[in-house]
């Protein structure tokens, strides 16, 4: 599924316009963006918890020559599936 393919039940389920859906997609998206840049959890009932961790620095390997190469810190995105979403099949 891509962002169309939302954009596209959005305007079949609620009967708007197609440009007003994807305003609508458009600014959910963007808002769950600014608030994990921020470092915000953000929790949606029966789907899941959206949250950014701490990546720790490491060493790693070039798999062509083996040679090591430094991993900055960062962050990343982490997802947790609801219980409604665990248990499809």
């Amino acid at each position: 599924m891509i962002k169309l393919d939302i954009i596209n039940e959005v305007v079949n389920r609620t009967g708007i316009t197609k440009t007003k859906a994807e305003m609508a997609v458009e600014t959910v998206f963007e808002s769950m963006k600014k608030a994990l840049e921020q470092g915000e959890r953000i929790e949606l009932r029966g789907f899941g918890i959206f949250t950014v961790k701490p990546r720790k620095t490491g060493i790693g390997r070039n798999p062509r020559t083996g040679a090591e190469v430094a991993i900055p810190p960062g962050k990343a995105v982490r997802f947790k599936p609801g219980k409604e979403l665990q248990s499809l099949q």
